[in-house]
Protein backbone atom coordinates (compact mmCIF):
# COMPACT_ATOMS: atom_id res chain seq x y z
CA UNK A 1 0.00 0.00 0.00
CA UNK A 2 2.50 2.78 -1.03
CA UNK A 3 0.50 5.92 -0.61
CA UNK A 4 3.14 8.94 -1.52
CA UNK A 5 2.07 12.39 -0.72
CA UNK A 6 4.01 15.50 -2.16
CA UNK A 7 3.59 18.76 -0.50
CA UNK A 8 5.46 21.98 -1.04
CA UNK A 9 6.85 23.11 2.61
CA UNK A 10 7.55 26.89 2.14
CA UNK A 11 5.39 29.38 -0.45
CA UNK A 12 5.15 27.37 -3.70
CA UNK A 13 7.43 26.77 -6.56
CA UNK A 14 9.63 24.60 -4.94
CA UNK A 15 10.30 22.15 -7.62
CA UNK A 16 7.30 19.56 -6.90
CA UNK A 17 7.29 18.68 -10.54
CA UNK A 18 10.37 18.01 -10.36
CA UNK A 19 10.32 15.70 -7.41
CA UNK A 20 7.35 13.63 -9.01
CA UNK A 21 9.69 13.18 -12.13
CA UNK A 22 12.01 11.60 -9.58
CA UNK A 23 9.76 9.54 -8.66
CA UNK A 24 8.40 8.82 -11.90
CA UNK A 25 9.93 5.23 -12.50
CA UNK A 26 8.22 3.79 -9.68
CA UNK A 27 4.75 5.27 -10.42
CA UNK A 28 1.50 3.83 -11.35
CA UNK A 29 -1.01 6.93 -10.64
CA UNK A 30 -0.39 10.49 -10.00
CA UNK A 31 -3.09 12.57 -8.31
CA UNK A 32 -3.69 15.59 -7.78
CA UNK A 33 -6.03 16.37 -4.81
CA UNK A 34 -6.82 20.27 -4.44
CA UNK A 35 -5.95 23.72 -6.23
CA UNK A 36 -6.78 24.63 -9.98
CA UNK A 37 -4.88 25.91 -13.02
CA UNK A 38 -3.19 28.71 -10.60
CA UNK A 39 -0.26 26.91 -9.70
CA UNK A 40 2.35 25.45 -12.46
CA UNK A 41 4.87 23.32 -12.47
CA UNK A 42 7.89 22.93 -14.39
CA UNK A 43 9.95 19.81 -15.51
CA UNK A 44 12.69 19.07 -17.77
CA UNK A 45 13.00 16.08 -19.53
CA UNK A 46 16.11 15.64 -22.09
CA UNK A 47 16.27 19.35 -21.70
CA UNK A 48 13.06 19.76 -22.90
CA UNK A 49 11.30 21.52 -20.63
CA UNK A 50 7.28 21.21 -19.75
CA UNK A 51 4.78 22.95 -17.70
CA UNK A 52 1.41 21.51 -16.24
CA UNK A 53 -0.55 23.89 -14.65
CA UNK A 54 -4.19 21.48 -13.73
CA UNK A 55 -3.01 18.55 -15.13
CA UNK A 56 -0.84 16.24 -12.57
CA UNK A 57 2.87 16.11 -13.36
CA UNK A 58 2.83 12.29 -13.81
CA UNK A 59 0.91 13.19 -16.93
CA UNK A 60 4.43 12.93 -18.44
CA UNK A 61 5.49 9.49 -16.86
CA UNK A 62 4.76 6.64 -19.00
CA UNK A 63 2.73 4.16 -18.10
CA UNK A 64 1.32 6.38 -15.03
CA UNK A 65 -2.17 7.40 -14.59
CA UNK A 66 -2.37 11.19 -14.00
CA UNK A 67 -5.55 11.56 -11.56
CA UNK A 68 -7.26 15.21 -11.08
CA UNK A 69 -9.45 14.43 -8.15
CA UNK A 70 -12.52 15.54 -6.30
CA UNK A 71 -10.85 18.70 -4.35
CA UNK A 72 -9.64 20.05 -7.81
CA UNK A 73 -11.56 23.26 -9.18
CA UNK A 74 -11.77 22.57 -13.19
CA UNK A 75 -11.82 24.91 -15.67
CA UNK A 76 -12.33 22.96 -19.29
CA UNK A 77 -10.94 25.15 -21.45
CA UNK A 78 -7.99 25.24 -19.50
CA UNK A 79 -8.10 21.89 -19.45
CA UNK A 80 -8.02 20.65 -22.53
CA UNK A 81 -6.00 23.75 -23.98
CA UNK A 82 -3.52 21.58 -21.50
CA UNK A 83 -4.03 18.36 -22.98
CA UNK A 84 -3.98 19.51 -26.50
CA UNK A 85 -1.02 20.96 -26.01
CA UNK A 86 0.87 18.29 -24.72
CA UNK A 87 -0.76 16.04 -27.37
CA UNK A 88 0.71 18.37 -30.07
CA UNK A 89 4.27 17.66 -28.36
CA UNK A 90 3.53 13.70 -28.33
CA UNK A 91 2.67 13.30 -24.67
CA UNK A 92 0.31 10.30 -24.49
CA UNK A 93 -2.61 11.85 -22.27
CA UNK A 94 -4.88 9.12 -22.64
CA UNK A 95 -4.85 7.59 -19.24
CA UNK A 96 -6.36 10.61 -17.67
CA UNK A 97 -9.28 10.39 -15.20
CA UNK A 98 -10.95 13.24 -13.82
CA UNK A 99 -13.70 13.04 -10.73
CA UNK A 100 -17.28 13.38 -11.59
CA UNK A 101 -17.21 15.23 -8.40
CA UNK A 102 -14.80 17.59 -9.22
CA UNK A 103 -15.85 21.67 -9.48
CA UNK A 104 -16.37 23.76 -12.46
CA UNK A 105 -14.91 26.97 -12.49
CA UNK A 106 -17.41 28.81 -14.87
CA UNK A 107 -16.80 32.29 -16.52
CA UNK A 108 -18.75 33.65 -13.93
CA UNK A 109 -15.78 33.14 -11.40
CA UNK A 110 -13.48 34.68 -13.26
CA UNK A 111 -15.36 37.48 -13.54
CA UNK A 112 -15.68 37.66 -10.14
CA UNK A 113 -12.27 36.81 -8.96
CA UNK A 114 -11.27 39.58 -11.24
CA UNK A 115 -13.09 42.76 -10.04
CA UNK A 116 -13.14 41.90 -6.50
CA UNK A 117 -9.55 41.90 -6.37
CA UNK A 118 -9.22 44.99 -8.12
CA UNK A 119 -11.89 46.32 -5.33
CA UNK A 120 -9.29 45.51 -3.02
CA UNK A 121 -7.00 48.07 -4.08
CA UNK A 122 -3.94 48.47 -1.80
CA UNK A 123 -5.36 45.32 0.50
CA UNK A 124 -5.71 42.94 -2.71
CA UNK A 125 -4.65 38.85 -2.21
CA UNK A 126 -2.86 38.75 -4.99
CA UNK A 127 -4.81 36.00 -7.03
CA UNK A 128 -4.53 35.10 -10.15
CA UNK A 129 -7.85 35.93 -11.60
CA UNK A 130 -8.23 32.29 -12.44
CA UNK A 131 -11.89 32.14 -10.70
CA UNK A 132 -10.79 29.49 -7.86
CA UNK A 133 -11.64 31.43 -4.86
CA UNK A 134 -14.86 31.86 -6.44
CA UNK A 135 -15.61 28.45 -7.34
CA UNK A 136 -14.48 27.45 -3.93
CA UNK A 137 -16.64 29.85 -2.04
CA UNK A 138 -18.99 28.50 -3.88
CA UNK A 139 -18.50 25.00 -3.09
CA UNK A 140 -18.45 25.84 0.60
CA UNK A 141 -22.02 28.04 -0.19
CA UNK A 142 -23.11 24.52 -1.56
CA UNK A 143 -24.14 26.41 -4.68
CA UNK A 144 -20.69 24.82 -7.22
CA UNK A 145 -21.37 23.35 -10.33
CA UNK A 146 -19.45 19.76 -10.41
CA UNK A 147 -18.81 17.95 -13.24
CA UNK A 148 -20.98 15.28 -12.91
CA UNK A 149 -24.12 18.38 -13.29
CA UNK A 150 -22.83 18.77 -17.03
CA UNK A 151 -24.48 15.60 -18.13
CA UNK A 152 -27.59 16.53 -16.88
CA UNK A 153 -28.83 19.62 -18.46
CA UNK A 154 -31.76 20.31 -16.28
CA UNK A 155 -29.87 20.12 -13.29
CA UNK A 156 -27.27 22.25 -15.07
CA UNK A 157 -29.46 25.32 -15.89
CA UNK A 158 -30.83 25.25 -12.18
CA UNK A 159 -27.54 25.55 -10.17
CA UNK A 160 -26.44 28.70 -13.11
CA UNK A 161 -29.64 30.02 -12.51
CA UNK A 162 -29.17 29.86 -8.55
CA UNK A 163 -25.52 30.79 -8.86
CA UNK A 164 -25.94 33.91 -11.27
CA UNK A 165 -29.66 35.14 -9.42
CA UNK A 166 -26.78 35.89 -6.55
CA UNK A 167 -23.57 36.84 -8.54
CA UNK A 168 -25.96 39.44 -11.12
CA UNK A 169 -26.74 41.51 -8.04
CA UNK A 170 -23.17 41.97 -7.09
CA UNK A 171 -22.04 42.76 -10.66
CA UNK A 172 -24.75 44.84 -11.06
CA UNK A 173 -25.34 46.45 -8.50
CA UNK A 174 -21.62 46.30 -6.46
CA UNK A 175 -19.22 46.86 -9.59
CA UNK A 176 -21.52 48.23 -11.96
CA UNK A 177 -20.67 45.81 -14.48
CA UNK A 178 -22.98 43.92 -17.29
CA UNK A 179 -25.35 40.74 -15.68
CA UNK A 180 -24.25 37.34 -17.09
CA UNK A 181 -26.65 35.13 -19.40
CA UNK A 182 -27.49 31.72 -17.64
CA UNK A 183 -27.49 30.50 -21.63
CA UNK A 184 -23.99 31.81 -21.94
CA UNK A 185 -22.63 29.90 -19.41
CA UNK A 186 -24.96 26.80 -20.21
CA UNK A 187 -23.46 27.19 -23.69
CA UNK A 188 -19.74 27.60 -22.59
CA UNK A 189 -20.00 24.34 -20.16
CA UNK A 190 -21.70 21.83 -22.54
CA UNK A 191 -19.35 22.97 -25.26
CA UNK A 192 -17.23 20.74 -23.26
CA UNK A 193 -19.44 17.55 -22.48
CA UNK A 194 -18.33 15.44 -25.47
CA UNK A 195 -15.08 15.60 -24.77
CA UNK A 196 -15.09 15.56 -20.88
CA UNK A 197 -17.27 12.48 -20.17
CA UNK A 198 -14.13 9.72 -21.67
CA UNK A 199 -12.33 11.16 -18.90
CA UNK A 200 -14.95 11.09 -15.91
CA UNK A 201 -14.40 8.31 -13.47
CA UNK A 202 -15.60 7.96 -9.35
CA UNK A 203 -11.81 8.55 -8.61
CA UNK A 204 -12.11 7.83 -4.78
CA UNK A 205 -12.99 4.30 -6.11
CA UNK A 206 -10.14 4.15 -8.86
CA UNK A 207 -7.51 5.09 -6.57
CA UNK A 208 -8.64 3.03 -2.85
CA UNK A 209 -8.85 0.20 -5.66
CA UNK A 210 -5.06 0.86 -6.59
CA UNK A 211 -3.72 1.02 -3.05
CA UNK A 212 -5.81 -2.28 -2.26
CA UNK A 213 -3.66 -4.00 -5.50
CA UNK A 214 -0.44 -2.52 -3.80
CA UNK A 215 0.21 0.08 -6.79
CA UNK A 216 2.55 2.99 -6.22
CA UNK A 217 0.35 6.19 -5.91
CA UNK A 218 1.72 9.74 -5.21
CA UNK A 219 -0.64 12.62 -4.34
CA UNK A 220 0.50 16.10 -6.02
CA UNK A 221 -0.58 19.19 -4.01
CA UNK A 222 -0.73 22.50 -5.79
CA UNK A 223 0.75 25.70 -4.25
CA UNK A 224 2.29 25.07 -0.81
CA UNK A 225 2.31 25.07 3.33
CA UNK A 226 2.80 28.40 3.55
CA UNK A 227 -0.83 29.14 1.07
CA UNK A 228 -3.20 26.89 2.99
CA UNK A 229 -6.11 28.48 3.68
CA UNK A 230 -6.10 26.79 7.73
CA UNK A 231 -2.43 26.45 8.19
CA UNK A 232 -0.92 29.29 5.93
CA UNK A 233 -0.39 33.32 5.70
CA UNK A 234 -4.09 34.07 6.34
CA UNK A 235 -5.19 36.07 4.76
CA UNK A 236 -2.34 35.94 2.02
CA UNK A 237 -3.55 32.35 0.51
CA UNK A 238 -5.23 30.32 -1.70
CA UNK A 239 -8.55 29.16 -0.62
CA UNK A 240 -8.03 25.39 0.00
CA UNK A 241 -5.51 22.70 1.88
CA UNK A 242 -2.49 22.12 0.00
CA UNK A 243 -0.93 20.76 3.05
CA UNK A 244 -0.96 16.68 3.18
CA UNK A 245 -4.11 16.92 5.32
CA UNK A 246 -5.65 17.70 2.65
CA UNK A 247 -5.09 14.67 0.55
CA UNK A 248 -7.82 12.24 2.74
CA UNK A 249 -10.75 14.98 1.47
CA UNK A 250 -9.55 16.10 -1.69
CA UNK A 251 -8.80 12.31 -2.94
CA UNK A 252 -11.54 10.16 -0.89
CA UNK A 253 -8.76 8.39 1.19
CA UNK A 254 -8.48 8.03 4.29
CA UNK A 255 -5.76 9.19 6.76
CA UNK A 256 -4.07 5.31 7.62
CA UNK A 257 -3.83 4.65 4.51
CA UNK A 258 -0.91 7.49 3.85
CA UNK A 259 2.70 5.79 4.04
CA UNK A 260 4.97 8.66 3.01
CA UNK A 261 5.03 12.61 3.18
CA UNK A 262 7.53 14.39 1.56
CA UNK A 263 7.79 17.98 1.85
CA UNK A 264 9.73 19.96 -1.13
CA UNK A 265 11.89 22.48 -0.10
CA UNK A 266 14.23 25.49 -2.03
CA UNK A 267 17.28 25.92 -0.71
CA UNK A 268 16.70 29.44 -0.86
CA UNK A 269 12.51 30.76 -0.56
CA UNK A 270 10.18 32.36 -2.69
CA UNK A 271 7.01 33.38 -2.91
CA UNK A 272 4.75 35.31 -5.62
CA UNK A 273 1.85 37.57 -4.78
CA UNK A 274 1.05 39.59 -1.53
CA UNK A 275 1.45 38.64 2.18
CA UNK A 276 4.65 38.29 4.57
CA UNK A 277 7.81 36.88 3.96
CA UNK A 278 10.50 37.53 6.85
CA UNK A 279 13.64 36.62 4.74
CA UNK A 280 12.84 38.84 1.47
CA UNK A 281 15.54 40.32 -0.30
CA UNK A 282 15.06 44.16 -1.49
CA UNK A 283 18.37 44.12 -2.56
CA UNK A 284 20.86 43.33 -5.23
CA UNK A 285 20.98 39.46 -3.67
CA UNK A 286 17.24 39.18 -3.98
CA UNK A 287 17.39 40.65 -8.00
CA UNK A 288 20.40 37.77 -7.89
CA UNK A 289 18.46 35.32 -6.77
CA UNK A 290 15.75 35.72 -8.97
CA UNK A 291 17.94 35.75 -12.19
CA UNK A 292 20.17 33.21 -11.64
CA UNK A 293 17.39 31.21 -9.86
CA UNK A 294 14.75 32.20 -13.08
CA UNK A 295 12.05 32.80 -10.76
CA UNK A 296 9.29 34.07 -12.88
CA UNK A 297 5.98 32.09 -12.32
CA UNK A 298 4.70 28.87 -14.43
CA UNK A 299 1.24 30.42 -14.55
CA UNK A 300 1.45 33.96 -14.12
CA UNK A 301 5.10 34.97 -15.41
CA UNK A 302 4.89 37.20 -12.41
CA UNK A 303 8.47 37.53 -10.76
CA UNK A 304 8.83 35.64 -7.57
CA UNK A 305 9.62 37.55 -4.51
CA UNK A 306 13.03 35.91 -3.07
CA UNK A 307 14.83 36.06 0.20
CA UNK A 308 17.09 33.10 2.40
CA UNK A 309 16.33 29.87 3.44
CA UNK A 310 13.86 29.51 6.50
CA UNK A 311 14.19 26.94 8.58
CA UNK A 312 10.97 28.42 11.39
CA UNK A 313 9.26 27.73 8.20
CA UNK A 314 10.79 24.47 7.18
CA UNK A 315 9.71 23.07 10.80
CA UNK A 316 6.55 24.79 11.01
CA UNK A 317 5.85 22.54 7.49
CA UNK A 318 7.44 19.57 9.04
CA UNK A 319 5.15 20.07 11.88
CA UNK A 320 2.25 20.45 9.76
CA UNK A 321 2.20 18.03 7.81
CA UNK A 322 3.80 14.92 9.39
CA UNK A 323 6.78 14.89 7.01
CA UNK A 324 8.40 12.03 6.83
CA UNK A 325 11.01 13.67 4.59
CA UNK A 326 12.25 16.66 2.58
CA UNK A 327 13.71 16.68 -1.04
CA UNK A 328 15.92 20.10 -0.95
CA UNK A 329 16.32 21.83 -4.73
CA UNK A 330 17.88 24.42 -6.57
CA UNK A 331 21.15 24.42 -4.32
CA UNK A 332 22.80 24.89 -7.34
CA UNK A 333 21.46 28.65 -7.69
CA UNK A 334 23.53 29.71 -4.55
CA UNK A 335 27.07 29.13 -6.02
CA UNK A 336 27.89 32.79 -6.33
CA UNK A 337 27.86 33.98 -2.74
CA UNK A 338 30.95 34.14 -0.35
CA UNK A 339 28.83 33.44 2.70
CA UNK A 340 25.13 32.31 2.77
CA UNK A 341 22.52 33.31 5.53
CA UNK A 342 20.01 31.27 7.07
CA UNK A 343 17.18 32.34 9.40
CA UNK A 344 17.17 30.09 12.20
CA UNK A 345 14.60 32.25 14.45
CA UNK A 346 12.69 35.66 14.43
CA UNK A 347 13.15 38.81 16.77
CA UNK A 348 9.25 40.09 17.40
CA UNK A 349 9.06 43.21 19.24
CA UNK A 350 12.73 42.50 20.73
CA UNK A 351 11.54 38.84 21.91
CA UNK A 352 13.28 35.34 20.07
CA UNK A 353 10.98 33.31 18.32
CA UNK A 354 12.52 29.64 17.21
CA UNK A 355 8.90 29.08 15.62
CA UNK A 356 6.35 30.21 13.70
CA UNK A 357 4.47 33.07 15.46
CA UNK A 358 0.81 32.31 16.75
CA UNK A 359 -1.08 35.46 15.23
CA UNK A 360 -0.51 36.88 12.08
CA UNK A 361 0.28 40.49 13.26
CA UNK A 362 3.50 38.63 15.17
CA UNK A 363 4.07 37.14 12.16
CA UNK A 364 3.97 40.79 10.15
CA UNK A 365 6.33 42.62 12.07
CA UNK A 366 8.87 39.58 12.27
CA UNK A 367 12.46 40.11 11.79
CA UNK A 368 14.76 37.34 10.44
CA UNK A 369 17.53 36.25 13.08
CA UNK A 370 20.20 34.91 10.23
CA UNK A 371 23.36 32.31 10.85
CA UNK A 372 25.81 32.63 8.34
CA UNK A 373 27.56 29.83 6.19
CA UNK A 374 30.49 29.86 3.86
CA UNK A 375 29.75 29.60 -0.04
CA UNK A 376 31.21 27.22 -2.31
CA UNK A 377 31.95 29.05 -5.44
CA UNK A 378 31.77 26.60 -7.70
CA UNK A 379 29.19 25.17 -10.49
CA UNK A 380 27.53 21.68 -8.77
CA UNK A 381 25.35 20.95 -11.54
CA UNK A 382 27.58 17.91 -12.56
CA UNK A 383 27.59 16.25 -9.31
CA UNK A 384 25.80 13.18 -9.05
CA UNK A 385 26.42 11.85 -5.27
CA UNK A 386 26.65 13.88 -2.42
CA UNK A 387 30.63 13.03 -2.20
CA UNK A 388 31.16 15.26 -5.02
CA UNK A 389 29.95 18.14 -3.66
CA UNK A 390 31.89 20.51 -2.39
CA UNK A 391 32.97 20.55 1.21
CA UNK A 392 31.18 23.94 2.08
CA UNK A 393 27.98 22.68 -0.09
CA UNK A 394 27.84 19.52 2.02
CA UNK A 395 28.18 21.54 4.91
CA UNK A 396 25.45 23.47 4.01
CA UNK A 397 23.14 20.88 3.21
CA UNK A 398 23.67 18.75 6.92
CA UNK A 399 23.24 22.30 8.30
CA UNK A 400 19.83 22.41 6.94
CA UNK A 401 18.27 19.03 7.28
CA UNK A 402 19.44 19.42 10.90
CA UNK A 403 17.50 22.24 11.60
CA UNK A 404 14.33 21.69 9.11
CA UNK A 405 12.49 19.22 11.28
CA UNK A 406 12.99 16.00 9.14
CA UNK A 407 15.55 14.53 7.47
CA UNK A 408 17.00 14.93 3.55
CA UNK A 409 15.87 12.73 0.86
CA UNK A 410 17.46 14.19 -1.98
CA UNK A 411 19.24 17.48 -3.38
CA UNK A 412 18.64 19.11 -6.82
CA UNK A 413 21.40 20.35 -8.61
CA UNK A 414 20.22 21.46 -11.46
CA UNK A 415 16.71 21.22 -13.56
CA UNK A 416 17.35 18.18 -15.23
CA UNK A 417 16.19 14.78 -14.85
CA UNK A 418 19.61 13.76 -13.56
CA UNK A 419 20.23 16.26 -11.73
CA UNK A 420 19.31 14.85 -8.40
CA UNK A 421 21.17 13.54 -5.65
CA UNK A 422 19.51 10.92 -3.75
CA UNK A 423 21.08 10.53 -0.46
CA UNK A 424 19.05 8.07 1.17
CA UNK A 425 16.35 5.36 -0.46
CA UNK A 426 12.58 5.85 0.18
Amino acid sequence: MPAIVLVGAQWGDEGKGKATDLLGSSLDYCVRYQGGNNAGHTIVINGEKFATHLLPSGILTPGCTPVIANGVVVDPAALFKEINGLNDRGVDTSRLLVSSNAHLITSYHTTIDKVTERFLGKNLIGTTGRGIGPTYADKINRMGVRIADIFDEKILAQKIEAALAQKNQLLVKVYNRRAIEVDTVMEEILAYADDLKPLVADTSKVINDALDEDRTVLFEGAQATMLDVDHGTYPFVTSSNPTAGGVCAGAGIGPTRVDRVIGVVKAYTTRVGSGPFPTELLDEDGEQLMKIGAEYGVTTGRNRRCGWYDSVVARYAARVNGLTEFCLTKLDILGNWEQIPVCVGYQIDGVRHDEMPMTQSEFHHARPVYEFFDGWNEDISSCRAFEELPKNAQGYVKALEAMSGAPFWAVGVGPGREQTIVLRDG
